[in-house]
């Protein structure tokens, strides 16, 4: 039977992947999202992870938001978020729905592959039975699942998905081969098969656990060198001549990947008995630094007689990483909150994001252009290109006679700015 692909949720993970598995198979992007379909189908992409032209090599791939156009097909591929809620917990809804979806299309010696974040075992306890009890049909038996962990870094564009190498799983050996050599058949870099489900599982969220805690040293070794009156990037600069030493930065943890995963994986452990350390200390830290940045700031305005309540802040940057419009679980909010509760009046610039999505999103209105001379101080948050480029004449132009320049991401020299993390 030839392949017949449904790639379910089309956001950063799901059309790259779309768009590769529409240039050798029949294709069918599905999402709920109507204006993103619509926008798709007049070729353009607002998360910018593919270009037209791209879009334009998927002669296999068509879009659409109707469930019944799914049911023709015969493997279905899961790509929506697994965002955590406002108490860290894991939050399954989006995976839920979407494999209700799936069973009510699903027919026998169909496939069901996952790439979303999950805890280990998620896909056979929660997933599972959902497929099971929407379509009648008996697990292993009637349909099998497939576990792949999407590796996508949101605005890279050396590291596309095609050139990331592929970890893959199936719930029974003979699938596992089926969903290996699938991926074989559009990922460059090779696959990595899996013994089991659980350990592709197990494997996602570690990747992004270790990268967590990595930075979660820094980001200490920051606040004690702070104290000790040692510039951190002059430490990590020296530090880094030698062979082994893991080139991390100090800054605002937060994204899809790195600051969601660990909550997946410590749900588990505390629900199967084990507390974490490390993982949460972690965790904690790197959740605390966008309030640590928001009193740094208003320290040195203090020192320089800047009254707090009232004055008007730039914050430069608002997506999660740089030269990318993602902002989802952005930590640069949390530098807006404890600033906003110090009762300043925020302006947040950014030209990559999305304004409604911001203002649907985190109810922030970002400003179209930065007014010169207007504020008290000015944070770098992101190190977008466009930030880069203005250089510090023209960043400096942006505050009073007399204010508060914070580098967050290190664009500018120490000696220029008057504070950095």
């Amino acid at each position: 039977m030839k392949n017949k692909i449904a790639i379910i949720g089309l956001g950063y993970v799901g059309l790259p992947l779309a768009v590769e598995f529409g240039k050798k198979y029949p294709t069918t992007g599905f999402d709920i999202n109507g204006p993103r379909i619509a926008a798709l189908i007049s070729g353009h992409d607002s998360t910018l992870e593919v270009d037209e032209a791209e879009l334009k090599q998927a002669t296999q791939l068509n879009y659409t938001t109707d469930i019944e156009q799914l049911k023709s097909c015969n493997i279905y591929i899961v790509t929506v978020p697994t965002p955590i809620d406002s108490h860290k917990r894991p939050d399954l809804t989006p995976l839920e729905k979407a494999s209700e979806t799936v069973g009510k299309v699903l027919s026998k010696g169909d496939i069901v592959i996952y790439e979303s974040t999950v805890y280990p075992g998620a896909t056979e306890e929660v997933c599972v039975p959902i497929l099971e009890r929407h379509s009648g049909l008996t697990f292993n038996k009637d349909f099998y699942c497939g576990y792949s962990p999407e590796r996508i870094n949101p605005g890279d564009k050396e590291h596309r998905v095609t050139t990331i190498k592929k970890v893959t799983s199936g719930s029974t050996p003979e699938i596992a081969d089926t969903v290996d050599n699938l991926y074989k058949s559009i990922i460059t870099a090779g696959t990595y098969k899996a013994s089991t489900i659980k350990v592709a599982e197990a494997a996602k969220v570690i990747e992004n656990t270790q990268r967590d805690i990595n930075i979660a040293l820094i980001n200490e070794l920051a606040l004690i060198f702070k104290q000790l009156d040692i510039d951190t990037e002059e430490v990590l600069k020296a530090a880094g001549s030698k062979w082994n030493f893991l080139a991390f930065r100090p800054g605002l943890v937060g994204g899809h990947c790195i600051g969601v995963d660990p909550y997946y994986l410590t749900h588990k452990a505390i629900e199967v008995g084990y507390h974490p350390e490390i993982i949460l200390a972690g965790r904690r830290l790197n959740d605390s630094m966008g309030k640590y940045v928001a009193n740094e700031i208003t320290n040195l305005m203090t020192k320089k007689r800047i009254p707090v309540v009232d004055s008007n802040i730039l914050i430069m940057g608002f997506t999660f990483k740089e030269d990318c419009p993602d902002i989802r679980n952005t930590r640069v909010i949390d530098v807006v909150g404890e600033l906003s509760s110090f009762h300043c009046n925020i302006d947040v610039y950014d030209p990559w994001i999305d304004k409604e999505e911001s203002i649907r999103e985190y109810g922030i209105t970002p400003v179209e252009q930065p007014e010169q001379g207007k504020y008290d101080a000015v944070i770098i948050a992101m190190a977008h290109h466009q930030f880069k480029a203005m250089g510090i004449d023209a960043i400096r132009a942006l505050g009073k006679e007399n204010h508060v320049l914070y580098d967050i991401k290190y664009i500018l020299p120490a000696k220029q700015v008057d504070g950095r993390l």
